[in-house]
């Protein structure tokens, strides 16, 4: 047998013994986790509204939300800048996957694929607070909901948010609506229906 007859066996046996390439689903890079939770109230002009909403998230989360204040003045809708008009608050890391579960119970663990936008973030509203597991009905807060918005990241999307040579995120990284929906089905066991039952 010649070299290049002895070289085309061994490069052929390499290539059948060469362990297969993990895919993208197994790299550590490309596993999709939840970044923050925000819950967020909006009151608009009524005051005491406001102090509803924010004993309201008080109560479901144990922490003082911050205030939202109005920067333009909207005569037609009482606004001047400077006037609180709302209160979020933002969890991350086990805080932010608890509440979510108790959140997505109060759903019934069903969403709606408009939920979720195209750079792979969700958000849905909750009507009653009462559906929420462990909340109990506070006559001084009364009957009232709120809204929650899910930012989910992959590793490396830091390099959009440092302050030094930050870049945008290449669109082959990027989560894509289908990333986020297969995601929320899989760490959380939630349904995605088509419309409203």
């Amino acid at each position: 047998m010649n070299n290049a007859a002895t070289a085309t066996v061994q490069a052929s046996e390499r290539a059948v013994t060469k362990p297969a390439r993990a895919s993208d689903s197994d790299s550590p890079l490309r596993q999709v986790r939840i970044d923050k939770i925000t819950l967020n109230f909006g009151a608009g002009k009524e005051q005491a509204r406001l102090e509803k909403g924010v004993a309201l998230i008080k109560t479901l989360t144990g922490i003082e939300p911050v205030r939202t204040v109005a920067k333009r003045r909207i005569p037609s809708w009482g606004l001047r800048p400077g006037l609180p008009i709302g209160c979020k608050l933002t969890l991350r890391k086990a805080a932010a996957r608890a509440i979510l579960k108790r959140l997505l119970s109060a759903k019934e663990n069903r969403l709606l694929p408009k939920q979720f936008d195209n750079s792979g973030n969700l958000s849905f509203g909750i009507a009653e607070y009462i559906d929420i597991p462990d909340i109990e009905y506070d006559p001084k807060i009364g009957i009232m909901g709120l809204e929650i918005s899910v930012t989910l990241s992959r590793p490396g999307y830091r390099i959009k948010c440092r302050h030094m040579r930050s870049k945008k995120i290449p669109p082959s990284h990027r989560i894509t609506k289908e990333d986020a929906m297969a995601f929320i089905q899989k760490e959380f066991g939630v349904r995605i229906g088509k419309e409203e039952e």
